[in-house]
């Protein structure tokens, strides 16, 4: 048996309610996830084992006409992955509540192993109850109507944290291609239906995540909003000239908010090569940490895995294996203060700047 981790980890983003929901099984995922063992990267047993004691468990809708496996099309040399069109409305919000009610049935079949957090109190008890602190985010706003009544329900049955587009556009904006290399400037800006959404999250003070949105987009919730600036899973474009890294230019922007960027584990974000291979070096995460906290601060840096969502580095596996990445970033000079700071301290004081609680 090894020891228990010695430094919790609160992550940003995760993808594991998609892969769950489109499972097939019977149950939906609720007892994969509880009892482990099927694969993926995060189960309540891989979280144990790595100290992932909490995060962000997105909600996104795939698009049925995709038809292309983009994460394979992310090996080449250069790229320009094709993107769906618009989700319908009601397919969106199907597929929402479905992932939502996933969710709070993990939580009531866990039995207090998984707890579903609405407020930072809620996630620190969670975390000294040693149960798993889950925060319901949509990563794409496919689900939410013109005159945002759907927003209001959604907060009320939980949502924390939203992210306006996924890479396709929405009636909110536009994303960014998954594109290498590129940047992110692609695209008109926020429609005047995001711009309302901006707003109305501010008022709900819920997180407006900023990952996938073109930087036109970008710079219009940056003039709108009055609430820190933050982007759950992204890198930095400087290291790895992809369009869905931000630029220094919005890194500052950040950084004058107060607001947070979550260190994105996909590979192809990391890569200097901009590919999605495993075989990559933890160097490269320490590398964009060491780039983003010289550019925001030390108190404005997190993670944000893409766990279940994209392909991570061979060394670090799956979230059993978050350990193996606090020990690098160890020997390679982060002490203990900063590495806990890293891990979760800045994600729970992120969520206290913009949930005021």
């Amino acid at each position: 048996m090894t020891d228990a981790p010695t430094i919790p980890v609160f992550d940003g983003h995760n993808d594991t309610l998609l892969r769950l929901h489109m499972s097939g099984d019977d149950d939906r995922g609720v007892g994969a996830f509880l009892q482990g063992g099927v694969g993926g990267h995060i189960d309540l047993a891989k979280a144990r084992e790595g100290g992932l004691a909490g995060g962000m468990f997105a909600i996104f809708t795939p698009s049925p006409q995709l038809g292309v496996d983009y994460l394979e099309l992310m090996r080449a040399a250069t790229y320009d992955v094709p993107l769906p069109d618009r989700l319908p409305l009601g397919d969106a919000q199907k597929a929402v509540l479905a992932m939502a009610a996933l969710l709070l049935r993990i939580e009531r079949a866990s039995e207090g192993a998984v707890a579903v957090c609405r407020s930072v109190a809620d996630i620190r008890a969670a975390m000294a109850g040693d149960a798993l602190a889950t925060v319901l985010h949509i990563e794409g706003a496919e689900a939410i109507d013109a005159d945002l009544d759907a927003l209001y329900a959604l907060h009320a049955a939980g949502l924390r944290s939203l992210g306006p587009v996924w890479s396709r556009p929405t009636i909110f904006g536009h994303g960014v291609p998954f594109r290498f290399p590129a940047s992110p400037d692609i695209g008109p800006g926020l429609t005047e239906t995001g711009k309302r959404l901006v707003r109305a999250c501010d008022e709900l003070r819920i997180v407006f995540d900023l990952s996938h949105l073109n930087e036109a987009g970008f710079w219009d919730v940056a003039k709108l909003s009055a609430r820190p600036l933050v982007a759950t899973h992204s890198n930095a474009h400087a290291l790895t000239p992809h369009a869905r890294n931000l630029t220094d230019a919005q890194l500052a922007a950040i950084r004058e908010t107060g607001g947070l960027v979550g260190l994105n584990f996909a590979t192809c974000f990391l890569r200097e090569d901009g590919r999605m291979r495993g075989d990559t070096a933890l160097d490269a995460m320490a590398r964009h940490l060491d780039h983003l906290i010289a550019a925001l601060g030390v108190d404005h840096v997190g993670f944000g895995s893409d766990f279940d969502g994209a392909i991570v580095p061979d060394a670090l596996g799956d979230a059993s294996g978050l350990p193996r990445l606090l020990a690098h970033l160890k020997a390679h000079g982060y002490d203990d203060a900063t590495l806990e700071k890293i891990a979760w301290r800045n994600w729970l004081a992120l969520l206290e700047r913009v949930w005021g609680e």
